[in-house]
């Protein structure tokens, strides 16, 4: 009888095959959805400022460096909110942080758009920051802890769909108020970004609280319930509910709707587990979490994102209208890329898809750089070359959003153990707005210095230094419970063979 037992709990879930259901969960669908909106937040930021800072300049006479300031600040105050936004969900819960953070950021929205002066608005944009950095950490989370195995690549990838999706109503905006007086449409585009938050407030009371949040507080009656609904199958949600019970210290053979869970995980002893006395997997796992998010922003997407006018300015685009029609274009390419990534993932693997991705990257970005270098040194204008930067910022933002855009959240989201999630959720949240911010606020005086092009030569080499890295350094997660990935690290260079012999799933897809 033991040993049925043992075998028994030792099942995958893949036993169960849930990759022939014929529809996906659709309250789980949702679910993501409500949870994901969050990221349309810093979407929207990023997009709506590339082209608000033409007008703020002009209107407040600031200076190149106090633009990038402005811009680029942002990245560092979400900071506060991600360091925050761990300790914060593990207390109130994955739902009433997602709350929390469309009201700080609601706050902010409405401060900048009625900032009179440059010193107000960098304040309200230290509020909407914040809520940024609550809603970067939370998003990834609830939705990977919502999700069944059979679609949690597809699902976890929502949140960089709708940061694109803002990205691409940020641009918008902007074409649509560019035509309004200069001291009012800088501000129309900066406070119509409350819009979202609102929608989002409303829309989550319709969201359940998080399965393993409610069994790490002892409700297992409710998480039971969660669970029921998204989860392919009834066998497939008890499977889910032992697993987390397992991870939490809750005996498997305990029934009862609530009890007292002894084991809690409110960040007591998360941080000496990370650095002090790592486990060689838990050492492995914050190395490609950290790495995945750094490389994903060091090769300079915020840069093309942020300062896409600019970078279309130098291409020989003149006029405003020519600029920001064509930075909307580059918004159309990252929302339509994304989409399709959305369904590669849970097919085609997340190792493949990112390596494809970061391998186009890299491409784009040389090519980038030589077309922006020859219009620098050339006296005449040269199409080819004007053609070949806008083709290839359209293929670098492609290729991004195909890939790397949304596997480095997918990815580091999932491979946690529940005990270390938040936290290490929100590590990764840090080290991908630290990178953001010195990107995207050294950006105009890095191309000062080296030449724009050699600023994007630069991008170029720091993307092939990711590529090695993911090739060396992250394992397949594809068609594992997230109770099973801290099993598929720690063996480093030996990790490729012994994970795909363990995961007959992964050598079919491959």
């Amino acid at each position: 009888m033991a040993e049925g037992k043992v075998a028994t709990a030792q099942k995958s879930l893949q036993d169960f095959d849930p990759q022939k259901s014929p529809k996906r969960n659709k309250y789980a669908f949702a679910c993501a959805i409500l949870a994901s909106m969050t990221s349309i937040l810093l979407g929207y930021d990023i997009g709506v400022m590339s082209g608000a800072v033409i007008y703020i300049k002009r209107d407040l006479k600031l200076t190149d460096v106090q633009i990038e300031i402005l811009v680029g600040i942002i990245n560092l105050y979400s900071l506060i909110g991600s360091c925050l936004a761990g300790r914060t969900s593990d207390w109130i819960g994955r739902r009433y942080t997602i709350v929390l953070a469309g009201s700080i950021f609601f706050t902010g929205a409405i401060l900048m758009g009625f900032s009179p002066n440059y010193a107000f608005l960098m304040f309200a944009r230290f509020i909407a920051g914040v809520g940024i950095g609550y809603a970067l950490m939370i998003a990834p989370v609830y939705t990977t802890e919502v999700s069944p195995p059979s679609c949690r690549g597809f699902l976890t990838s929502f949140p960089e769909v709708f940061i694109n999706g803002g990205i691409l109503l940020g641009y918008i905006s902007n074409y649509g108020f560019s035509k309004l007086p200069l001291h009012l449409g800088w501000r129309m585009m900066l406070g119509v970004g409350a819009l979202p938050s609102v929608i989002l407030a409303v829309g989550v009371l319709a969201m359940p609280e998080s399965p393993r949040w409610l069994v790490m507080r002892g409700r297992l009656g409710e998480a039971t319930k969660v669970l029921n609904k998204t989860s392919d199958s009834l066998e497939e949600a008890q499977l889910r509910l032992a697993d987390i019970k397992a991870a939490a210290g809750i005996p498997e053979s305990c029934s009862d709707d609530v009890v007292e869970v002894t084991k809690q995980s409110h960040g007591e002893g998360v941080w000496k587990e990370f650095f002090l006395y790592p486990t060689p997997a838990v050492r492995h796992i914050l190395i490609a979490a950290l790495g995945i998010h750094f490389f994903q922003q060091a090769s300079g997407i915020d840069a093309v994102v942020l300062y896409s006018p600019e970078i279309f300015k130098k291409a020989g685009l003149e006029s405003d209208a020519e600029q920001l029609l064509a930075t909307v274009a580059v918004g159309f390419a990252k929302t339509v890329f994304i989409l399709v990534a959305t369904f590669l993932l849970d097919r085609v693997g997340r190792r493949p898809l990112l390596l494809t991705s970061v391998g186009g990257m890299v491409l784009s970005l040389l090519a980038l750089g030589l077309g922006l270098t020859v219009i620098e040194q050339s006296r005449v204008v040269l199409k080819w070359a004007v053609g070949l930067s806008i083709g290839t910022v359209l293929s670098y933002v492609a290729t991004f959003s195909i890939g790397a855009g949304p596997i480095a959240w997918v990815y580091s989201s999932e491979i946690f153990p529940l005990r270390l999630r938040a936290q290490g959720a929100a590590m990764g949240v840090v080290v991908n707005r630290v990178t953001s911010g010195v990107i995207s606020m050294t950006f105009l005086s890095l191309s000062d210095k080296i030449t724009i092009g050699g600023a994007f030569f630069l991008f170029g080499g720091i993307a092939a230094c990711g590529w090695i890295f993911f090739y060396t350094m992250l394992p397949e997660t594809q068609g594992k419970t997230l109770e099973e990935m801290e099993g598929s690290f720690g063996k480093f260079a030996a990790w490729s063979k012994s994970n795909h012999k363990d995961n007959p799933q992964i050598q079919l897809a491959n």
